[in-house]
Formats: structure tokens, sequence, C-alpha cells
């Protein structure tokens, strides 16, 4: 019989892959880890760092070719999306900002604002079309979730954007790191330092 750290890591794997082929958040893709495998419902799930680390070997070996292409299309379209919502002070965060994002993979941005409902009105005055949705904010409960479509021409497809609606006082423990080091979220200036990271070397001037 498997030890628990096995059974955990052969969740995790299973899972990993759902995420990097079908775009499954993390949640959704243990469950359905769970159900694939056969194992019953009461089996403890691995910790989102231990399905990471596996997202990250998926990706490493299956799709080194393409992955580090897809991540810098979703970075630059994340970044121009938070131009464009500056005023709502977006921080990007999820699979796009950890760098393990693929094109199937939404683009998660936090708005931290004085007026829940002032970033709706702006995605209305431009003639953005958007769901309402919801998800658990920082202390548990429920916050709005506005899903759209945004084109990406790097891409050649429509990529979903997430855009969480949040407190403005919320942000103060926003940019806390984890017991890592590693930071949850980033805003534009740390989105383009990565950018800076990502871009190719310029070619050496003839001489």
């Amino acid at each position: 019989m498997p030890s628990d750290e096995d059974l955990s890591l052969e969740i995790a794997a299973s899972a990993a892959r759902l995420v990097v082929e079908e775009g499954l958040e993390y949640g959704p893709a243990k469950q359905r880890a769970l159900k694939s495998l056969g194992l019953p419902r009461r089996t403890p799930l691995p910790d989102n760092e231990l399905l990471e680390e596996q997202v990250r070997e998926y990706l490493a070996i299956f799709c080194a070719d393409t992955q580090p292409a897809e991540l810098l299309a979703l970075r630059e379209l994340a970044a121009l999306w938070m131009e464009r919502l500056a005023e709502f002070r977006p921080h990007l965060c999820g699979a796009v900002w950890r760098g393990t994002a693929t094109r199937l993979s939404p683009i998660h941005l936090q708005l931290f604002c004085d007026d829940s409902k002032a970033a709706e009105i702006a995605l209305l005055n431009w003639r953005v079309d958007y769901e309402v949705g919801s998800t658990a904010g920082p202390r548990g409960q429920s916050v709005d979730q506005l899903i759209l479509a945004a084109p990406c021409r790097a891409l050649n497809e429509s990529v979903t954007l997430a855009l969480t609606i949040l407190d403005h006082d919320d942000l103060r423990g926003a940019l806390k790191p984890d017991h890592r080091g590693r930071s949850e979220r980033g805003d534009l200036a740390a989105l383009r330092r990565l950018l800076e990271q990502e871009a190719p070397p310029s070619p050496a001037p003839h001489p």
C-alpha cells in the first residue's frame, strides 16, 4: 500500500497534467485527479506547493519548446490590461505571475478599488463585454470577479481575463511574501521587471 507521501505525489502529478493540458485551476484539478485515480473522496489532497512543483516538472518535460513563448505573450497582455486598469491598482497573480502559465491559463488580476463598482463602470464605458462571478476573498469572504475574453494577438486567440474586485484596504497585506520568500502577486512595475528579464538579448552591432 502506497504511503501518504507517495499518494500525494501521485495525485499532484495527475492534477499537474490537467492543469497544463486542460487549463484547470488547482482545486478542480485535484478533485478530478482524485476521481481519475479511483481514490476515496476523503483522501488527503496535496498542497498547492507540491502541485506547483509537479506543474513545473511537467512543463519542463513536455512543453519546454512552447511554454516560454506562451507565458511571455500572456505577461505582455497582462501588462497592457494593467496599464488600462491602472486607476484600480491592478496586481497580477496566479500562473501568469508565477511563471507556470500556458495559452490555456487565465490571466488573474486583482483590483484594489475604493469603489467596488468602479471597475464594472469602466468596462461598460469601454463597451467591454463581461460576466460577473464570485471567488474567495483574502478573508474567506465571497467577492466579485469579472470575467472577460481578451484578444491576444501573439497567440492569435482570446484569453480569459479574470478581474477580482477587492477593497483598497486589502492591499496592505497583499504583498507579504510566502514562507519561501516569494511574492504571491506583483504590480505593473514588478511585471515589467520580469518582462525585461525574459526579453531576448539584442543582436550585437556589426563592426
